[in-house]
């Protein structure tokens, strides 16, 4: 029997980038312990942190992948979002330890060696990583998977990184000057965690069930006042767990129009939503009224607060 299972795009992603980390942290650990250098250091607990974020991402996707079951009504997205924070988080976390080699350094005196063999590898790794975030890139706006988006955006700071090391290994080998590379190193480490920042807000945001961009919420409005047989809506709500957007809305209609037609209208209106991005999963679940019952609720409330 023939085995049609196929990987998806992004789970092939997350194999690819820790494949490349695996071989980047290799390489640079090497000659960052044998040189001394910091920034060479740097980049190397960088690209471990790499390797360990790649490799999560891979389960994260996996098992967010699944489809929902008795346990979890509505799917496993959100794991997509725990993974951005938990990344963010280890990404600070190697920029702090970074900050405090770059401390050392300065304080102790230490000299670089191996300048030309440091080069020659910063070199090489800044080419690989800027291919692996070509890559990255195109997979993450093909799937628009938050988890792709957030080892995209890693990587291309690593790109920076790279390049930064390498401009500090040159300067170093001509001046001889040991105090550009503490400096590169620690500007390396600020800017680290200064690129995490957004990926945990971004998780979190998710986490809290964010309602989506104010531009699709308005096309979502345009849409149900468009629909003649609707008189009114209101209720609504959006919230997006990783490539599901789930929709609530509680549509007015006339009490004297038919099931079917209410339901008609009310088909029409999913349609219209699902087509506002094709890349996402639509999950709409509308309410039909015959009458406003917002008012009734406002009444509620105000009798419980009384």
């Amino acid at each position: 029997m023939q085995n049609n299972t196929k990987i998806s795009p992004q789970k092939k992603a997350t194999l690819v980038s820790s494949s490349v980390a695996f071989l980047l942290t290799i390489i640079k650990l090497a000659v960052g312990i044998a040189s001394g250098s910091v920034a060479v250091l740097a980049s190397a607990i960088d690209s471990v942190m790499d390797m360990f974020v790649s490799v999560f991402n891979y389960f994260a996707i996996t098992n967010s992948e699944k489809p929902a079951d008795d346990q979890f009504n509505y799917g496993r997205g959100k794991i997509e979002a725990l993974a951005s924070v938990i990344e963010g988080t280890i990404i600070t976390m190697s920029g702090l330890f970074l900050l405090y080699q770059a401390a050392k350094k300065a304080y102790t005196g230490e000299v670089s060696s191996y300048a030309n063999t440091s080069i020659i590898v910063m070199l090489i790794s800044l080419f690989i990583t800027i291919a692996l975030v070509a890559y990255l890139n195109a997979v993450a706006k093909k799937t628009n998977n938050m988890v792709i988006k957030a080892d995209a955006l890693h990587y291309k700071t690593d790109v920076y990184v790279n390049a930064a090391v390498l401009v500090s290994l040159v300067l170093v080998f001509i001046t001889k000057i040991e105090l550009i590379d503490v400096l590169v190193g620690g500007g390396i480490a600020l800017f680290i965690i200064y690129s995490a920042y957004e990926l945990i807000e971004d998780g979190i945001l998710m986490l809290l069930d964010r309602a989506v961009d104010e531009d699709k919420i308005q096309t979502i409005k345009q849409i149900i006042t468009d629909e003649e047989k609707v008189n009114d809506y209101h209720f609504l709500k959006t919230r997006q767990a990783g490539n599901d957007v789930f929709v609530e809305v509680h549509l007015v209609f006339d009490c004297v129009i038919s099931l079917m037609d209410a339901h008609r209208a009310s088909d029409r209106i999913e349609e219209q939503i699902s087509d506002i991005d094709k890349d996402v999963t639509w999950i709409i679940n509308i309410h039909l009224d015959p009458y406003d019952d917002s008012l009734l609720h406002e009444e509620n409330c105000s009798t419980i607060k009384s």
